[in-house]
C-alpha cells in the first residue's frame, strides 16, 4: 500500500474509531463460542425447554444476529476464520483435526498483543496440537507436525484442551485420553481439583482471574472462551438434570447448554463489578450446528427448521445462534438480519482498534460494525464456505451450492426446499464465476504466496473442489 492510501485509512480508521468508542478507553474484546449447538437450541431464538435465562437477557441487553453463519460445518475451520478473518483453505484446515494454524496467520491475539491488550485464550483450540508427541486423535494426527499451541501463537495465557472433553467433570472419561487439560503448556493430572464438575465452569473459573487482572493492571483485554458444550460426550450434573426430569437422556443435552448459559451470565455479571461492563464488546455464536441425523437419545440439537445440521453446508449445518453486546453503543433489543459470519470478527476489530496490516494478503470478512449499530443493512463481501467437494456461497439473500448447482433465495425460503437456479440463470453463472475466483485465490494463500516466508510449508496437498476445476 502505498503512502497516500496508508495516510487514507490511517484517517478513516481514527474516525470509526472515534465514532464507535465516543472517546472510550481501548474496549475489552471477547469471544464466546459453543460446540455444535443448534440455531434452535437457545431461549432466545424460540427454544421452549432448554433454560438459558442468560444468553436471553444478553439478546436483550445486546443484539440478535438472526443470520449469523460459522465459518465451516465442523469446528476446526470455524475457529480458523473467527481468529484469522481468512477462509480456512487459505492455509490447510480442511476439516475438523486437520492441518493447523501457521504462526505466519496474523491473528486477532497477535494484532491486540501487539496493541498492549492482554491476551489470553480457554476452553477448547482445536486448531493443531498441544503436544509433540501425543494427541487426542492419534499418531494419524501428525501431533509433532501439527504442534500449535496457544503459548506459541501470542497468548499470554491459556488454559486449554485439545478437542472436545466429558461435559461432567472433564479430566475424565474417554475424551480424556491424550487429552489433558493444558495450564500455559502444562498439562493437567485428570484427578486435578480445577478440573471438576461442569467443563464451562472449569473454563470459566480461569478466564475470570484473566480478567480480573487486567482490569487490576489497566490493562485492555482479550479473551476467547470456547465453550466445550454441547458437543460430545454430554453428560450434565446432577442439579442440571434435576432441571429437566422428564425429559430421558435429552436432560443430559439440554442441562449442559443451561451449564454453559450459568457461565455466560458469571462472566457479564463479573464484568459489571469489575466496572467494565461498558467497555467491553462480546461476541457469541456457535461452531456449527447440531450433530446427529435427527434429534434423538443425548443430541437433542435442533435447527428451529433450517435444512442439514452439523457437516451440511445448508444453513442448519452453517447457520448459528448469535449475538453482540456492547451497553451503551449498540442498541438494546435490537434484531440484525443481515448476513454476517466468524470471518467477519477479525476486519471488524481491526477497523474498531485502528490496525494497520502490515502486507495485502487477501481478508475475506469485513468489518460489521455498522450493520451491528444499525447504519446499513447490507453486506459488501459474499460468504464462502467449503466442505468435503461441496462449496457454497452466501450473496445478499441468495445462496448457491456447488457441485449440485442450486440456487435458493433465503430471503422467502428458510428451509432452503425450493431450487430456483433456473429462474435466475444470470445470477447462476455470477456467482458460480465468483466461486471460481475464490477457489482460485484460496489455492494462491495455500501456496505461501501470502507470507514473506520462504520457510513455509503448504498444510497438505491442495484438493480441487466444487465440481469442475
Amino acid at each position: 500500500m502505498n503512502f497516500v492510501k496508508r495516510i487514507v485509512f490511517g484517517v478513516l480508521f481514527s474516525i470509526v474509531t472515534a465514532l464507535v468508542c465516543h472517546g472510550a478507553e481501548r474496549p475489552n474484546i471477547i469471544l464466546m463460542m459453543a460446540d455444535d449447538m443448534g440455531y434452535g437450541d437457545t431461549g432466545f431464538n424460540g427454544n421452549e425447554i432448554i433454560k438459558t435465562p442468560n444468553l436471553d437477557q444478553m439478546a436483550k441487553d445486546g443484539v440478535k444476529l438472526t443470520h449469523f453463519y460459522a465459518g465451516n460445518a465442523v469446528c476446526s475451520p470455524t475457529r480458523g476464520t473467527c481468529l484469522t478473518g481468512r477462509h480456512h483453505h487459505r492455509y490447510g484446515i480442511w476439516t475438523a483435526n486437520a492441518g493447523h494454524l501457521p504462526k505466519q496467520e496474523i491473528t486477532l491475539a497477535r494484532m491486540l498483543k501487539g496493541q498492549g491488550y492482554a491476551t489470553g485464550h480457554f476452553g477448547k483450540w482445536h486448531l493443531g496440537t498441544l503436544d509433540k508427541v501425543i494427541s487426542s486423535k492419534g499418531a494419524g494426527r501428525k501431533p509433532e507436525q501439527n504442534f500449535a499451541p496457544p503459548w506459541e501463537r501470542d497468548y499470554d495465557r491459556s488454559f486449554v484442551t485439545e478437542s472436545a472433553v466429558n461435559l461432567w467433570n472433564p479430566g475424565t472419561g474417554n475424551r480424556s485420553k491424550n487429552n489433558p487439560f493444558y495450564d500455559d503448556g502444562k498439562a493437567l493430572a485428570p484427578e486435578d481439583p480445577r478440573l471438576a464438575g461442569g467443563a464451562a465452569r472449569v473454563v470459566v473459573d480461569q478466564a475470570v482471574p484473566f480478567m480480573e487482572e487486567a482490569v487490576a493492571d489497566g490493562t485492555p483485554f482479550f479473551s476467547v472462551v470456547w465453550f466445550h458444550a454441547p458437543h460430545e460426550d454430554i453428560e450434565a450434573g446432577p442439579e442440571y438434570l434435576k432441571l429437566y426430569e422428564g425429559h430421558g437422556e435429552g436432560a443430559h443435552y439440554f442441562g449442559c447448554i443451561t451449564e454453559l448459559d450459568e457461565q455466560v451470565g458469571r462472566i457479564r455479571a463479573k464484568l459489571k463489578e469489575l466496572d467494565v461492563a461498558e467497555n467491553t464488546l462480546i461476541f457469541f455464536c456457535s461452531d456449527n450446528g447440531p450433530e446427529g441425523k435427527a434429534p434423538a437419545k443425548r443430541r437433542q440439537g435442533v435447527t428451529a427448521g433450517l435444512r442439514g445440521r452439523k457437516r451440511d453446508l445448508y444453513d442448519g449445518g452453517v447457520r448459528v445462534p448469535a449475538l453482540a453486546c456492547w451497553p451503551g453503543k449498540f442498541t438494546a433489543g435490537k434484531v440484525v438480519e443481515t448476513p454476517l459470519s466468524t470471518l467477519d470478527y477479525f476486519p471488524t476489530i481491526q477497523n474498531l482498534t485502528g490496525y494497520q496490516m502490515p502486507d495485502t494478503r487477501p481478508i475475506d470478512g469485513q468489518d460489521i460494525l455498522s450493520i451491528i449499530a444499525g447504519n446499513l443493512d447490507q453486506r459488501d463481501k459474499s460468504i464462502p464456505f467449503i466442505r468435503g467437494n461441496e462449496v457454497s456461497l452466501v450473496k445478499g439473500h441468495f445462496k448457491m451450492v456447488q457441485p449440485q448447482g442450486e440456487l435458493y433465495d433465503l430471503s422467502k425460503d428458510w428451509g432452503e426446499k425450493r431450487d430456483v437456479a433456473a429462474a435466475h440463470p444470470e445470477r447462476v453463472e455470477l456467482m458460480s464465476r465468483e466461486i471460481e475466483a475464490y477457489l482460485a485465490s484460496f489455492k494462491v494463500s495455500h501456496s505461501g504466496a501470502d507470507y514473506d516466508d520462504p520457510s513455509f510449508k503448504p498444510g497438505g496437498k491442495w484438493k480441487n473442489v466444487g465440481g469442475k476445476r
